[in-house]
């Protein structure tokens, strides 16, 4: 996203917001509390005003700013916008890291509980605001190489999550758990897109929740017959 880190940036090349990219990447602690200034007046304009509403004199005025020290990160809105997204993507795989990896001696099954409602939720109150008009401008400032890039980082970090269960039997494959995350994470984008109501999405974190606990405990099963010399019964679908 940034120019001093090509490999997180979004927005396309081939088309009218070639420029939609930040210019740089905040390091010292006074940079990240004015981008983070920018990103809370960015969405204070959103949910009021829409994108329409987001100009950059807008979210200058918003958060303090003059305009110049906002095109020092963001010479646009689309710009904005794509550091916005990565700020979302960055927080969730923190979050990951330490509320659900890092904690000593937790079960493997409330990992995963956490680990899904962390990538699940559609609204989590823990994470940075985002909501289905942005997943929908999102796919016009991001390349297919950026959603398979951010795909990547967030497997990585439910394989190191289950690699950080002591008290799960044996490995997981590292493909079983990628499949898990697939069916929650584009789930939880197309629920987003349908903007169903916050009834049918707890219901269906719930149901998610316990369908990839049981397929877990099926693999834990396994193992533990398998390492008594037994082997597993079938599962109905495959008699």
């Amino acid at each position: 996203m940034y120019r001093k880190r090509a490999a997180d940036r979004f927005g396309k090349s081939s088309s009218g917001w070639s420029a939609a990219k930040p210019l740089k990447r905040p390091s010292q602690a006074r940079a990240k509390f004015t981008v983070q200034a920018i990103f809370d007046a960015f969405v204070r304009i959103w949910r009021t005003k829409g994108w329409e509403g987001v100009t950059t004199r807008a979210v200058a005025l918003e958060t303090g700013v003059s305009v110049g020290t906002l095109y020092d990160y963001f010479p646009n809105k689309e710009a904005l916008l794509s550091g916005y997204v990565r700020h979302c993507i960055d927080a969730l795989l923190v979050a990951i890291e330490v509320q659900v990896i890092q904690p000593v001696g937790l079960a493997w099954d409330e990992r995963m509980r956490r680990l899904v409602r962390l990538t699940g939720e559609i609204k989590p109150q823990d994470l940075p605001y985002f909501d289905v008009a942005m997943l929908r401008l999102e796919s016009v400032i991001a390349e297919p190489k950026h959603h398979r890039r951010v795909f990547e980082e967030l497997c990585a970090k439910w394989i190191k999550a289950m690699t950080a269960c002591p008290d799960f039997p044996g490995r997981l494959d590292p493909d079983t758990v990628k499949i898990l995350f697939a069916s929650v994470w584009g789930a939880r984008r197309y629920l987003l897109l349908l903007d169903m109501d916050e009834g049918f999405q707890r219901r269906w974190i719930e149901e998610t929740t316990q369908s990839c606990l049981s397929r877990l405990q099926q693999i834990a099963t396994s193992v533990g017959v398998e390492a008594l010399g037994y082997e597993a019964e079938p599962s109905p679908q495959n008699i």
